[in-house]
Protein backbone atom coordinates (compact mmCIF):
# COMPACT_ATOMS: atom_id res chain seq x y z
CA UNK A 1 0.00 0.00 0.00
CA UNK A 2 1.50 3.34 -0.65
CA UNK A 3 2.29 5.73 2.05
CA UNK A 4 -0.42 8.66 2.78
CA UNK A 5 0.71 11.89 3.29
CA UNK A 6 -1.44 13.74 5.77
CA UNK A 7 -3.01 16.37 3.74
CA UNK A 8 -4.44 13.43 1.71
CA UNK A 9 -6.21 11.69 4.85
CA UNK A 10 -7.37 14.85 5.80
CA UNK A 11 -9.06 15.65 2.25
CA UNK A 12 -10.26 11.88 2.02
CA UNK A 13 -11.85 12.73 5.11
CA UNK A 14 -13.64 15.87 4.19
CA UNK A 15 -14.86 14.32 1.15
CA UNK A 16 -15.86 10.75 1.87
CA UNK A 17 -16.45 10.98 5.57
CA UNK A 18 -19.72 12.34 7.65
CA UNK A 19 -20.49 15.99 7.36
CA UNK A 20 -20.94 19.14 9.36
CA UNK A 21 -20.73 18.80 13.57
CA UNK A 22 -20.94 15.15 13.01
CA UNK A 23 -17.38 14.92 11.07
CA UNK A 24 -16.05 16.67 14.14
CA UNK A 25 -17.30 14.38 16.44
CA UNK A 26 -16.05 11.41 15.25
CA UNK A 27 -13.17 12.70 13.27
CA UNK A 28 -9.32 10.88 14.07
CA UNK A 29 -7.19 13.53 12.01
CA UNK A 30 -4.89 15.00 14.42
CA UNK A 31 -5.42 18.04 12.06
CA UNK A 32 -8.89 18.54 13.53
CA UNK A 33 -8.45 17.14 16.69
CA UNK A 34 -5.57 19.91 17.55
CA UNK A 35 -8.02 22.26 16.48
CA UNK A 36 -10.63 21.00 18.82
CA UNK A 37 -7.97 21.27 21.68
CA UNK A 38 -7.23 24.92 20.70
CA UNK A 39 -11.20 26.22 20.66
CA UNK A 40 -11.78 24.13 24.16
CA UNK A 41 -8.58 25.46 25.38
CA UNK A 42 -9.23 29.45 24.27
CA UNK A 43 -13.03 29.07 26.13
CA UNK A 44 -11.75 27.83 28.92
CA UNK A 45 -9.37 30.64 29.00
CA UNK A 46 -11.91 33.03 28.38
CA UNK A 47 -14.16 31.38 31.43
CA UNK A 48 -11.37 31.21 33.91
CA UNK A 49 -10.42 34.95 33.04
CA UNK A 50 -13.75 36.28 33.55
CA UNK A 51 -13.50 34.63 37.06
CA UNK A 52 -10.50 36.27 37.42
CA UNK A 53 -11.73 39.25 36.65
CA UNK A 54 -14.32 39.43 39.25
CA UNK A 55 -11.90 38.64 41.61
CA UNK A 56 -9.84 41.71 40.79
CA UNK A 57 -13.30 43.83 40.42
CA UNK A 58 -13.51 42.55 44.14
CA UNK A 59 -10.27 43.73 45.04
CA UNK A 60 -10.28 47.11 43.83
CA UNK A 61 -10.68 48.63 46.59
CA UNK A 62 -10.70 47.33 50.67
CA UNK A 63 -14.07 46.17 52.07
CA UNK A 64 -16.95 44.16 50.59
CA UNK A 65 -18.72 44.93 47.13
CA UNK A 66 -19.42 42.63 44.70
CA UNK A 67 -19.18 39.05 46.17
CA UNK A 68 -19.50 37.44 49.44
CA UNK A 69 -15.65 35.74 50.66
CA UNK A 70 -17.64 32.18 50.46
CA UNK A 71 -18.01 32.87 46.85
CA UNK A 72 -15.30 34.57 46.48
CA UNK A 73 -12.84 31.42 47.44
CA UNK A 74 -15.07 29.46 45.11
CA UNK A 75 -13.66 31.75 42.46
CA UNK A 76 -9.89 31.42 43.27
CA UNK A 77 -10.41 27.58 43.75
CA UNK A 78 -12.22 27.31 40.27
CA UNK A 79 -10.08 30.24 38.61
CA UNK A 80 -7.09 27.81 39.18
CA UNK A 81 -8.41 24.44 38.16
CA UNK A 82 -9.85 25.97 34.88
CA UNK A 83 -7.01 27.51 33.98
CA UNK A 84 -4.05 24.72 34.89
CA UNK A 85 -6.03 21.80 33.31
CA UNK A 86 -8.53 23.69 31.22
CA UNK A 87 -6.56 26.09 29.57
CA UNK A 88 -2.99 25.61 29.57
CA UNK A 89 -2.60 21.98 29.09
CA UNK A 90 -5.21 21.36 26.66
CA UNK A 91 -3.91 23.95 24.45
CA UNK A 92 -0.42 22.38 24.34
CA UNK A 93 -1.66 19.06 23.56
CA UNK A 94 -3.54 20.81 20.70
CA UNK A 95 -0.40 22.12 19.64
CA UNK A 96 1.16 18.78 20.16
CA UNK A 97 -1.96 17.22 17.74
CA UNK A 98 -1.22 19.44 15.20
CA UNK A 99 2.53 20.22 14.90
CA UNK A 100 4.18 16.62 16.10
CA UNK A 101 2.87 14.49 13.19
CA UNK A 102 4.08 17.41 10.41
CA UNK A 103 7.46 17.69 12.17
CA UNK A 104 8.63 14.18 12.28
CA UNK A 105 7.27 13.29 8.97
CA UNK A 106 4.17 10.59 10.03
CA UNK A 107 1.06 10.20 8.42
CA UNK A 108 -0.89 10.44 11.83
CA UNK A 109 -0.90 10.08 15.77
CA UNK A 110 -0.48 6.52 16.74
CA UNK A 111 -3.45 6.16 17.97
CA UNK A 112 -6.21 8.07 16.25
CA UNK A 113 -9.03 7.02 17.86
CA UNK A 114 -7.92 7.09 21.33
CA UNK A 115 -6.68 10.46 20.24
CA UNK A 116 -10.57 11.30 19.78
CA UNK A 117 -11.26 9.88 22.93
CA UNK A 118 -9.30 11.91 24.67
CA UNK A 119 -10.35 14.80 24.02
CA UNK A 120 -13.99 14.93 23.99
CA UNK A 121 -13.02 13.55 27.53
CA UNK A 122 -12.44 17.03 28.15
CA UNK A 123 -15.71 18.73 27.44
CA UNK A 124 -17.35 16.36 29.73
CA UNK A 125 -14.82 17.30 33.18
CA UNK A 126 -15.35 21.15 31.96
CA UNK A 127 -19.16 20.72 32.25
CA UNK A 128 -18.34 19.24 35.55
CA UNK A 129 -16.29 21.68 37.36
CA UNK A 130 -17.92 24.65 36.23
CA UNK A 131 -21.39 22.56 36.96
CA UNK A 132 -19.79 22.68 40.05
CA UNK A 133 -21.00 26.20 40.92
CA UNK A 134 -24.49 25.69 40.73
CA UNK A 135 -25.15 22.65 43.20
CA UNK A 136 -25.87 23.44 47.07
CA UNK A 137 -23.01 24.52 48.54
CA UNK A 138 -21.55 25.86 45.50
CA UNK A 139 -18.18 25.21 44.05
CA UNK A 140 -14.91 23.97 46.43
CA UNK A 141 -13.43 26.46 48.27
CA UNK A 142 -9.96 24.66 48.85
CA UNK A 143 -8.08 26.74 46.59
CA UNK A 144 -6.95 24.76 43.46
CA UNK A 145 -5.08 22.74 45.45
CA UNK A 146 -7.64 21.03 47.42
CA UNK A 147 -5.89 21.03 50.69
CA UNK A 148 -7.36 18.74 53.81
CA UNK A 149 -8.84 19.31 56.15
CA UNK A 150 -10.79 21.90 54.25
CA UNK A 151 -11.16 19.61 50.92
CA UNK A 152 -12.86 16.91 53.34
CA UNK A 153 -15.49 19.21 54.65
CA UNK A 154 -16.85 20.70 51.37
CA UNK A 155 -19.97 20.40 49.67
CA UNK A 156 -21.10 17.95 46.69
CA UNK A 157 -19.29 20.54 44.62
CA UNK A 158 -16.16 19.48 46.09
CA UNK A 159 -17.10 16.20 44.81
CA UNK A 160 -17.80 17.08 41.15
CA UNK A 161 -14.23 18.70 40.98
CA UNK A 162 -12.50 15.23 42.20
CA UNK A 163 -14.32 13.76 39.04
CA UNK A 164 -13.81 16.39 37.09
CA UNK A 165 -9.92 16.04 37.89
CA UNK A 166 -10.25 11.94 37.33
CA UNK A 167 -11.44 12.44 33.80
CA UNK A 168 -9.39 15.13 33.01
CA UNK A 169 -6.06 12.87 34.33
CA UNK A 170 -7.05 9.98 31.86
CA UNK A 171 -7.44 12.63 29.36
CA UNK A 172 -3.91 13.49 29.80
CA UNK A 173 -2.37 9.98 30.30
CA UNK A 174 -3.82 9.14 27.63
CA UNK A 175 -2.88 12.24 25.28
CA UNK A 176 1.33 11.20 26.71
CA UNK A 177 0.92 7.53 25.54
CA UNK A 178 -0.22 8.39 21.96
CA UNK A 179 2.45 11.87 21.85
CA UNK A 180 5.26 8.99 23.01
CA UNK A 181 4.34 6.18 20.58
CA UNK A 182 4.38 8.87 18.08
CA UNK A 183 7.68 10.11 18.17
CA UNK A 184 9.34 7.20 19.10
CA UNK A 185 7.23 4.80 16.30
CA UNK A 186 6.93 7.05 13.86
CA UNK A 187 9.46 9.09 12.31
CA UNK A 188 10.19 9.23 8.64
CA UNK A 189 13.39 7.36 7.61
CA UNK A 190 16.61 9.77 8.30
CA UNK A 191 14.75 11.45 11.33
CA UNK A 192 17.02 10.60 14.28
CA UNK A 193 15.84 11.39 17.92
CA UNK A 194 19.02 14.53 18.19
CA UNK A 195 17.47 15.61 14.78
CA UNK A 196 14.29 16.32 15.81
CA UNK A 197 12.89 19.95 16.40
CA UNK A 198 13.18 20.78 19.83
CA UNK A 199 9.59 21.04 20.22
CA UNK A 200 9.29 17.32 19.86
CA UNK A 201 11.94 16.31 22.67
CA UNK A 202 10.08 18.95 25.18
CA UNK A 203 6.67 17.12 24.30
CA UNK A 204 8.42 13.82 24.56
CA UNK A 205 9.66 14.60 27.99
CA UNK A 206 6.70 16.40 28.99
CA UNK A 207 4.46 13.33 28.08
CA UNK A 208 6.87 10.97 30.18
CA UNK A 209 6.02 13.56 33.21
CA UNK A 210 2.28 13.68 32.47
CA UNK A 211 2.34 9.37 32.91
CA UNK A 212 4.54 9.71 35.89
CA UNK A 213 2.51 12.35 38.20
CA UNK A 214 -1.44 12.00 37.00
CA UNK A 215 -1.35 8.91 38.76
CA UNK A 216 -0.29 10.71 41.83
CA UNK A 217 -2.72 13.10 41.61
CA UNK A 218 -5.65 10.67 41.02
CA UNK A 219 -4.75 8.50 44.41
CA UNK A 220 -5.02 12.22 46.40
CA UNK A 221 -8.33 13.27 45.12
CA UNK A 222 -9.41 9.59 45.89
CA UNK A 223 -7.82 9.35 49.30
CA UNK A 224 -9.45 12.96 49.68
CA UNK A 225 -13.24 10.85 48.60
CA UNK A 226 -12.52 7.98 50.60
CA UNK A 227 -12.33 10.43 53.30
CA UNK A 228 -15.51 12.49 52.46
CA UNK A 229 -17.83 9.77 52.23
CA UNK A 230 -16.16 6.05 53.04
CA UNK A 231 -14.96 6.51 57.17
CA UNK A 232 -11.42 6.31 56.12
CA UNK A 233 -8.74 8.92 58.07
CA UNK A 234 -5.82 9.70 55.65
CA UNK A 235 -6.04 13.32 56.05
CA UNK A 236 -7.95 13.67 59.53
CA UNK A 237 -5.99 13.96 62.80
CA UNK A 238 -8.62 12.78 64.86
CA UNK A 239 -8.95 9.33 63.19
CA UNK A 240 -4.91 9.34 63.70
CA UNK A 241 -4.49 10.72 60.09
CA UNK A 242 -2.33 13.84 58.50
CA UNK A 243 -3.14 16.53 57.07
CA UNK A 244 0.49 17.16 55.73
CA UNK A 245 0.37 13.82 54.05
CA UNK A 246 -1.96 15.50 51.65
CA UNK A 247 0.20 18.36 51.14
CA UNK A 248 3.21 15.28 50.01
CA UNK A 249 1.08 13.63 47.79
CA UNK A 250 -0.45 16.88 46.14
CA UNK A 251 2.51 18.60 45.61
CA UNK A 252 4.55 15.55 44.34
CA UNK A 253 2.14 15.53 41.53
CA UNK A 254 2.06 19.52 41.69
CA UNK A 255 5.69 20.51 40.81
CA UNK A 256 6.22 18.38 37.94
CA UNK A 257 2.71 19.62 36.79
CA UNK A 258 4.24 23.27 36.59
CA UNK A 259 7.10 21.99 34.70
CA UNK A 260 4.16 20.37 31.92
CA UNK A 261 3.25 23.35 32.03
CA UNK A 262 6.53 25.37 31.43
CA UNK A 263 8.29 22.69 28.99
CA UNK A 264 6.81 22.91 25.80
CA UNK A 265 6.52 26.84 25.53
CA UNK A 266 10.24 26.22 25.91
CA UNK A 267 9.74 23.87 22.77
CA UNK A 268 7.81 26.17 20.70
CA UNK A 269 10.14 29.44 21.73
CA UNK A 270 12.93 27.00 20.59
CA UNK A 271 11.22 26.85 16.85
CA UNK A 272 10.58 30.49 16.86
CA UNK A 273 13.74 32.26 18.08
CA UNK A 274 16.19 30.61 15.16
CA UNK A 275 13.59 31.43 12.62
CA UNK A 276 13.18 35.11 13.14
CA UNK A 277 17.24 35.24 14.10
CA UNK A 278 17.64 33.49 10.90
CA UNK A 279 20.11 31.01 12.39
CA UNK A 280 19.86 27.06 13.80
CA UNK A 281 19.29 27.54 17.41
CA UNK A 282 22.56 27.28 19.38
CA UNK A 283 23.42 24.73 21.51
CA UNK A 284 20.79 21.79 20.37
CA UNK A 285 22.03 19.09 22.04
CA UNK A 286 22.92 21.48 25.72
CA UNK A 287 18.82 22.28 25.50
CA UNK A 288 17.93 18.54 25.07
CA UNK A 289 19.79 17.60 27.88
CA UNK A 290 18.85 20.72 29.98
CA UNK A 291 15.10 19.43 29.30
CA UNK A 292 15.65 16.25 30.45
CA UNK A 293 17.26 17.53 33.90
CA UNK A 294 14.67 19.76 34.20
CA UNK A 295 12.12 17.14 34.63
CA UNK A 296 14.25 14.52 36.61
CA UNK A 297 14.84 17.36 39.18
CA UNK A 298 11.17 18.90 39.39
CA UNK A 299 10.53 15.14 41.24
CA UNK A 300 12.62 16.30 43.96
CA UNK A 301 11.84 19.85 45.05
CA UNK A 302 8.34 19.36 46.09
CA UNK A 303 8.75 19.66 49.28
CA UNK A 304 9.46 23.79 48.53
CA UNK A 305 6.12 24.54 48.86
CA UNK A 306 5.77 23.07 51.87
CA UNK A 307 8.26 24.98 53.90
CA UNK A 308 5.98 26.41 56.86
CA UNK A 309 4.75 22.81 58.07
CA UNK A 310 7.32 22.36 60.67
CA UNK A 311 9.92 20.25 58.57
CA UNK A 312 13.64 19.71 60.17
CA UNK A 313 15.66 22.18 59.33
CA UNK A 314 17.85 19.30 57.36
CA UNK A 315 14.87 18.71 55.04
CA UNK A 316 14.85 22.69 54.36
CA UNK A 317 17.85 22.67 53.40
CA UNK A 318 17.79 19.70 50.89
CA UNK A 319 14.66 21.21 49.52
CA UNK A 320 16.15 24.68 48.95
CA UNK A 321 19.60 23.58 47.15
CA UNK A 322 17.66 21.29 45.20
CA UNK A 323 15.14 23.71 44.07
CA UNK A 324 18.13 25.86 43.36
CA UNK A 325 19.85 23.68 41.35
CA UNK A 326 16.64 23.84 38.97
CA UNK A 327 18.13 27.40 38.26
CA UNK A 328 21.04 25.79 36.42
CA UNK A 329 19.31 24.12 33.51
CA UNK A 330 16.77 26.53 32.94
CA UNK A 331 19.77 29.27 32.62
CA UNK A 332 21.45 27.34 30.36
CA UNK A 333 17.88 27.57 28.25
CA UNK A 334 17.99 31.01 28.56
CA UNK A 335 21.79 31.17 27.74
CA UNK A 336 21.22 29.44 24.40
CA UNK A 337 17.71 31.63 23.36
CA UNK A 338 20.00 35.03 23.87
CA UNK A 339 23.05 33.37 21.92
CA UNK A 340 20.76 32.74 19.04
CA UNK A 341 19.73 35.68 18.47
CA UNK A 342 23.27 37.35 18.71
CA UNK A 343 24.09 38.87 16.09
CA UNK A 344 21.01 37.24 13.98
CA UNK A 345 19.28 38.99 11.77
CA UNK A 346 16.69 39.84 13.82
CA UNK A 347 13.40 40.92 12.91
CA UNK A 348 10.03 41.27 15.28
CA UNK A 349 6.92 39.97 13.29
CA UNK A 350 4.13 39.24 16.34
CA UNK A 351 5.35 35.74 16.96
CA UNK A 352 8.90 37.04 17.61
CA UNK A 353 7.75 39.77 19.73
CA UNK A 354 5.48 37.33 21.86
CA UNK A 355 8.81 35.16 22.26
CA UNK A 356 11.07 37.84 23.03
CA UNK A 357 8.49 38.98 25.56
CA UNK A 358 8.06 35.61 26.83
CA UNK A 359 12.41 35.89 27.75
CA UNK A 360 11.91 38.63 29.33
CA UNK A 361 9.00 38.38 32.02
CA UNK A 362 9.64 34.52 32.41
CA UNK A 363 12.74 35.33 33.50
CA UNK A 364 11.72 37.72 36.02
CA UNK A 365 9.33 35.15 37.01
CA UNK A 366 12.49 32.57 37.33
CA UNK A 367 14.28 34.94 39.66
CA UNK A 368 11.51 35.44 41.90
CA UNK A 369 10.95 31.80 42.49
CA UNK A 370 14.46 31.04 43.32
CA UNK A 371 13.91 33.95 45.86
CA UNK A 372 11.00 32.07 46.90
CA UNK A 373 13.17 29.01 47.14
CA UNK A 374 14.95 30.45 50.11
CA UNK A 375 13.44 29.02 53.00
CA UNK A 376 13.91 31.73 55.51
CA UNK A 377 12.55 34.39 53.08
CA UNK A 378 9.54 31.64 51.55
CA UNK A 379 8.49 31.53 55.55
CA UNK A 380 8.02 35.18 55.49
CA UNK A 381 6.41 35.21 51.61
CA UNK A 382 4.29 32.14 52.26
CA UNK A 383 1.04 32.65 50.85
CA UNK A 384 1.34 35.89 50.65
CA UNK A 385 0.49 37.90 46.73
CA UNK A 386 4.11 37.38 45.99
CA UNK A 387 3.80 33.97 45.27
CA UNK A 388 0.88 34.97 43.09
CA UNK A 389 3.02 37.51 41.44
CA UNK A 390 5.34 34.70 40.81
CA UNK A 391 3.61 31.82 39.47
CA UNK A 392 1.71 34.04 37.08
CA UNK A 393 4.87 35.53 35.51
CA UNK A 394 5.97 31.87 35.10
CA UNK A 395 2.25 30.70 33.71
CA UNK A 396 1.14 34.10 32.15
CA UNK A 397 4.16 35.12 30.92
CA UNK A 398 5.65 31.82 30.28
CA UNK A 399 2.76 29.38 29.60
CA UNK A 400 0.35 31.86 27.92
CA UNK A 401 2.77 34.22 25.99
CA UNK A 402 4.56 31.01 24.43
CA UNK A 403 1.28 29.48 23.19
CA UNK A 404 0.70 33.41 21.66
CA UNK A 405 3.78 33.35 19.77
CA UNK A 406 3.12 29.48 18.78
CA UNK A 407 -0.04 30.44 17.64
CA UNK A 408 0.75 33.52 15.46
CA UNK A 409 3.78 31.54 13.99
CA UNK A 410 1.60 28.78 12.95
CA UNK A 411 -1.31 30.06 12.11
CA UNK A 412 -0.60 31.01 8.51
CA UNK A 413 0.26 26.90 8.32
CA UNK A 414 -3.00 26.08 9.83
CA UNK A 415 -5.53 28.74 8.41
CA UNK A 416 -3.48 29.06 4.69
CA UNK A 417 -3.83 33.01 5.44
CA UNK A 418 -1.70 35.41 7.24
CA UNK A 419 -2.93 36.81 10.19
CA UNK A 420 -3.05 41.05 10.41
CA UNK A 421 0.43 41.66 11.54
CA UNK A 422 -1.46 45.26 12.87
CA UNK A 423 -3.60 43.23 14.76
CA UNK A 424 -0.74 40.94 16.29
CA UNK A 425 1.42 43.82 17.36
CA UNK A 426 -1.33 45.80 19.17
CA UNK A 427 -2.13 42.62 20.86
CA UNK A 428 1.23 41.95 22.18
CA UNK A 429 1.80 45.24 23.42
CA UNK A 430 -1.39 45.52 25.08
CA UNK A 431 -0.48 42.25 26.71
CA UNK A 432 3.17 43.00 27.89
CA UNK A 433 1.97 46.09 29.31
CA UNK A 434 -0.97 44.99 31.25
CA UNK A 435 0.10 42.11 32.44
CA UNK A 436 3.33 44.14 34.07
CA UNK A 437 0.62 46.65 35.35
CA UNK A 438 -1.70 44.05 37.12
CA UNK A 439 1.13 41.31 38.43
CA UNK A 440 4.38 43.38 39.02
CA UNK A 441 2.82 45.59 42.13
CA UNK A 442 1.67 42.24 43.49
CA UNK A 443 5.59 42.05 44.38
CA UNK A 444 5.42 44.46 46.58
CA UNK A 445 1.85 43.66 48.60
CA UNK A 446 3.67 40.53 49.04
CA UNK A 447 6.73 42.00 50.82
CA UNK A 448 4.14 44.40 52.70
CA UNK A 449 2.20 40.91 53.85
CA UNK A 450 -0.40 40.79 52.60
CA UNK A 451 -1.97 37.49 52.21
CA UNK A 452 -3.62 35.73 49.06
CA UNK A 453 -7.26 34.55 48.36
CA UNK A 454 -8.63 37.00 51.14
CA UNK A 455 -11.62 39.40 49.58
CA UNK A 456 -10.92 42.20 51.72
CA UNK A 457 -7.93 43.67 52.93
CA UNK A 458 -6.30 47.07 55.27
CA UNK A 459 -6.29 49.92 53.69
CA UNK A 460 -2.61 49.89 53.11
CA UNK A 461 -2.51 47.95 50.74
CA UNK A 462 -5.63 49.77 48.62
CA UNK A 463 -2.88 51.68 46.06
CA UNK A 464 -1.18 48.68 44.64
CA UNK A 465 -4.67 46.77 44.22
CA UNK A 466 -6.51 49.57 42.25
CA UNK A 467 -3.07 49.17 40.07
CA UNK A 468 -3.46 45.55 40.00
CA UNK A 469 -7.34 45.81 38.94
CA UNK A 470 -6.96 48.12 36.19
CA UNK A 471 -4.22 45.87 35.06
CA UNK A 472 -5.68 43.00 34.69
CA UNK A 473 -9.40 44.40 33.25
CA UNK A 474 -6.86 46.12 30.39
CA UNK A 475 -4.66 42.36 30.22
CA UNK A 476 -8.48 40.81 29.88
CA UNK A 477 -9.48 43.55 27.32
CA UNK A 478 -6.34 42.31 25.09
CA UNK A 479 -7.14 39.02 24.68
CA UNK A 480 -10.60 40.26 22.95
CA UNK A 481 -7.85 41.65 20.03
CA UNK A 482 -6.58 38.00 19.95
CA UNK A 483 -9.68 36.50 19.53
CA UNK A 484 -10.25 39.46 16.59
CA UNK A 485 -7.24 38.69 14.54
CA UNK A 486 -7.82 34.36 14.70
CA UNK A 487 -11.38 34.62 13.42
CA UNK A 488 -10.16 37.34 10.77
CA UNK A 489 -7.56 35.08 10.00
CA UNK A 490 -9.70 32.12 9.63
CA UNK A 491 -12.32 33.53 7.67
CA UNK A 492 -9.85 34.35 5.00
CA UNK A 493 -7.23 37.28 4.17
CA UNK A 494 -4.34 37.38 2.45
CA UNK A 495 -3.09 33.96 1.49
CA UNK A 496 0.25 32.49 3.14
CA UNK A 497 3.13 31.77 1.13
CA UNK A 498 5.26 28.13 1.17
CA UNK A 499 7.04 29.76 3.78
CA UNK A 500 5.53 32.53 5.59
CA UNK A 501 8.31 33.62 7.17
CA UNK A 502 10.37 35.45 4.50
CA UNK A 503 13.71 35.02 4.47
CA UNK A 504 13.84 32.44 7.65
CA UNK A 505 14.14 28.70 7.13
CA UNK A 506 10.53 27.39 7.82
CA UNK A 507 12.33 25.70 10.33
CA UNK A 508 8.76 24.54 11.54
CA UNK A 509 7.65 21.93 9.10
CA UNK A 510 11.23 20.53 7.81
CA UNK A 511 13.50 17.89 8.31
CA UNK A 512 16.34 19.87 9.96
CA UNK A 513 19.89 19.48 7.49
CA UNK A 514 22.36 17.10 8.73
CA UNK A 515 23.22 17.74 12.00
CA UNK A 516 21.98 20.61 14.28
CA UNK A 517 25.38 22.91 13.93
CA UNK A 518 25.78 22.46 10.25
CA UNK A 519 24.87 25.30 7.75
CA UNK A 520 21.39 25.55 6.46
CA UNK A 521 20.99 24.31 2.91
CA UNK A 522 17.29 24.46 2.34
CA UNK A 523 16.18 21.53 3.58
CA UNK A 524 13.68 18.47 1.80
CA UNK A 525 10.15 19.66 2.91
CA UNK A 526 7.99 16.78 4.69
CA UNK A 527 4.72 17.80 3.41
Amino acid sequence: MSAVTPDQVHDDHHHHGPTGLMRWITTTNHKDIGTMYLIFSFIMFLSGGVMALTIRAELFKPGLQIVQPEFFNQLTTMHGLVMVFGAIMPAFVGFANWMLPLMIGASDMAFARMNNWSFWLLPVAAVLLIGSFFVPGGATAAGWTLYAPLSVQMGMGMDMAIFAIHIMGISSIMGAINIIVTILNMRAPGMKMMKMPLFCWTWLITAYLLIAVMPVLAGAVTMILTDRHFGTSFFNAAGGGDPVLYQHVFWFFGHPEVYIMILPAFGIVSQIIPTFARKPLFGYASMVYATASIAILSFVVWAHHMFTTGMPAQTQLFFMYATMLIAVPTGVKVFNWVATMWRGSLTFETPMLFAVGFLFVFTIGGFTGLICAIAPIDIQLQDTYYVVAHFHYVLVAGSLFALFAGAYYWLPKWTGHMYSEKLGKLHFWCSIVFFNVTFFPMHFLGLAGMPRRIPDYSLQFADFNALASIGAFGFGLSQLIFLAAVIKCARGGEKAAAKPWEGAEGLEWTVPSPAPHHTFETPPVVE
